[in-house]
């Protein structure tokens, strides 16, 4: 058996579970291997390549291909995961300079954010980042942008921002400090109830690997305001599109 399967997966699910509700929907049995080449955060959205059977063992190609995303990156706010499924570090209402996205072009090395699942001597980020063993020098990939422009903006309130954000971390199982994160944006959602804040949305076509949470957070911090990302879309995989 031989399958490459597009799967689009839901904000909340690990790929893991995205693969296990293709292999019901396809009717692939539990003894045929299947894998996912690339990952999507639990919060990130979109083209999933699952393979199965034969496939496999293409994995690594797969997992090289040219990716394409929408993402939204909110200014005002910065977590400790870059995105929304995060704690609360920094919250900071400030105007700012437009943004020249074209710098972001090109080739650069890019650290892997602490709560990723890149492995350090045997353990994964996340688990180091939980127990406080982060290493003092990050690891580090080159990757390369080869599109970004802004395709859209707007400005929401906190309190929105809370809703939405509380709302999709209620559809992420397993363990990711959910109690502890919600809290803390339930927070925020009151004491910024009617406080704006912008939202920029972003089309970018990358080469694989690259972290669109912390793509965020650099223009955030090139911009001296706090920012994380939104909401991650991923559009296209190699030629393949939504």
């Amino acid at each position: 058996m031989r399958k490459v399967i597009i799967a689009n997966k839901l904000i909340g699910e690990t790929p893991l579970e995205a693969l296990e509700k293709i292999r019901i929907q396809e009717e692939i049995r539990a003894d045929i291997p299947m894998t996912y080449a690339g990952r999507l955060d639990p919060m990130a959205e979109g083209l999933l390549i699952i393979l199965a059977g034969d496939a496999c063992k293409d994995k690594e190609k797969y997992t090289k291909l040219d990716k394409e995303y929408e993402i939204e990156v909110l200014f005002g706010i910065s977590t400790d995961t870059y995105d929304t499924l995060g704690i609360i570090e920094k919250v900071e209402k400030k105007s700012f300079d437009s943004i020249d996205f074209e710098k972001y072009k090109g080739k650069f090395i890019q650290e892997y954010p602490a709560y990723s699942s890149k492995t350090v001597n045997g353990k994964q980020l996340h688990n180091l980042a939980r127990e406080g063993n982060l290493p003092d020098e990050m690891p580090t990939k080159e990757v390369e942008i080869y599109l970004i422009e802004k395709i859209g903006s707007t400005a929401l309130s906190g309190k929105r921002i809370a809703d939405t954000v509380i709302e999709n971390i209620k559809k992420a199982k397993g363990d990711f400090r959910q109690k502890e994160i919600s809290e803390k944006w339930d927070k925020f959602g009151k004491d910024y109830e009617l406080i704006k804040f912008i939202v920029i949305k972003l089309k970018v076509a990358c080469s694989s690997g690259t972290y669109m949470r912390t793509l965020a957070d650099r223009i955030g911090k090139d911009a001296e305001i706090p920012a994380l990302a939104y909401s991650i879309k991923r559009t296209r995989v190699g030629d393949n599109r939504a």
